[in-house]
């Protein structure tokens, strides 16, 4: 990797305190280790929002795990039919995501997401503004990250933790 190529792929824990973002290099190569990005988060009632942990995989999908109520963990992939890959098969496994992989691809054979759309709707990005980030047909994993930080406010915060 040269100094100007971005990351293809990390792992980042995003917190908040008021409206102060903080954003922690977790790994610098995503994470394939589904109980180590569980214990990440932290433990359930660290603040609130709570805070969140991404992982984004060669650019190709992301992961975002979140505590929920009673402690119970919120995932959501931005591509559920990323199943070849160690970490998205455990997240869709774990957290009983649906993969319909026959009606899954639309014309362009773009994978679809799954999971909890609405895992960021505390921060002020509910399941209706998600998903056109998400489903966004041209733009890498990576890029959809980039617009939700900027959407929600962290993308300078995010952009300093992944440079490489």
């Amino acid at each position: 990797m040269t100094p100007a190529e971005p990351r293809t792929s990390y792992a980042v824990r995003v917190s908040r305190s008021g409206q102060r973002w903080k954003v922690e290099l977790l790994a610098a190569d995503a994470g394939d280790e589904l109980p180590v990005l569980e214990r990440a988060l932290g433990e359930p009632g660290d603040g609130w929002p709570p805070p969140f942990v991404v992982v984004v995989d060669s650019r190709l999908y992301f992961v975002l795990l979140r505590h929920g109520p009673a402690g119970m963990v919120r995932a959501l992939i931005s591509d559920a039919t990323m199943l070849e890959w160690v970490l998205a098969a455990e997240v869709v496994e774990r957290y009983g995501i649906g993969v319909d992989t026959e009606g899954a691809f639309d014309d362009d054979e773009s994978g679809w997401p799954g999971g909890d759309l609405d895992v960021l709707a505390d921060d002020g990005l509910p399941a209706h503004e998600l998903r056109p980030i998400v489903t966004a047909d041209d733009i890498w994993a990576d890029e959809m990250l980039q617009r939700i930080a900027e959407r929600l406010g962290f993308a300078e915060e995010l952009a300093a933790a992944v440079a490489p």
